[in-house]
Order: structure tokens, then C-alpha cells, then sequence
């Protein structure tokens, strides 16, 4: 389940990015009820991206964003409220991370469904079901 995070150098320091990375793991983690599940934990992936300050944008100008996106199986995050509770919860984790360097209203989020049978996990593809199976014997 990738996380991405994208950032401006100097919006998070080394300590911040690990730190809200780590924070949104928990978070889907908890918000599935899987915290500590065997299978899930380590497939709970991603990376921060720093790109050069001048290059990222709001209303076609320069300014400093955050952006955090999820990229999972579409059973993920099935309700709205979920939905709702991963991206404020989200936001306040890379606000705080940020420590003043991102305003609240730079800080978007967004979350991206792959298609059933098209996740894949060290060169296996797994349909929902068989993800399901996965988490469920953990």
C-alpha cells in the first residue's frame, strides 16, 4: 500500500519525513484495525519526495505544498468516513511534521484505487479476495 509524500526542500527536516511517514502508516493501520498485522505491516510502503523549491505550485505560482497520497486495493478505505478521517488525520500529521513551514490549506491529500487483481506484491498479483485471505491468515 504506497504512501507518498511531496515536498519542497526545507518543508520537512530527514527527522520530520520519517516521522510523518511513520505516523501515516500507523494511521491506515489503525484505521483498518490491522495494527500489527503480519502481512500488512511491511507491505505498508512508500517514500518522501523532495523537489526543488521552486518547483512546486499552487494556482500556477510558486509556493510551498504538501501533498500525501495513498495508492491501495479499492476495499481500502471503503466509507467516507475513513476517507474523511485519513486525509484530516493526515493533514494534521504532516502539518505538525512541517512545524510551521507548510501552511494547513498547502497540505492536500488524495487517494488512488488500483483495479481488482491488479495489486501485486514481490512479483505476485493478488485479487481482493485473495489480499483479504492474505491479512486474514496474519
Amino acid at each position: 500500500m504506497p504512501i507518498q509524500i511531496i515536498v519542497p526542500e526545507g518543508a520537512l527536516t530527514p527527522a520530520g519525513e520519517a516521522e510523518a511517514f511513520g505516523k501515516l502508516t500507523e494511521l491506515l493501520l489503525r484505521l483498518h484495525g490491522l495494527t500489527g498485522n503480519r502481512f500488512m505491516t511491511p507491505n505498508v510502503i512508500g517514500e518522501v519526495t523532495v523537489v526543488p523549491k521552486s518547483r512546486t505550485y499552487s494556482g500556477g505560482k510558486p509556493a510551498d505544498i504538501a501533498v500525501f497520497e495513498l495508492k491501495v486495493p479499492s476495499f481500502v478505505l471503503p466509507t467516507q468516513e475513513l476517507k474523511d478521517a485519513w486525509i484530516s488525520e493526515g493533514t494534521a500529521i504532516i502539518e505538525a511534521a512541517a512545524e510551521g513551514r507548510i501552511k494547513r490549506e498547502h497540505i492536500f491529500a488524495n487517494v488512488n484505487y488500483a483495479v481488482d487483481g491488479g495489486w501485486g506484491i514481490g512479483g505476485k498479483a493478488f485479487s481482493n479476495a485473495a489480499l483479504g485471505s492474505a491479512v486474514a491468515a496474519a
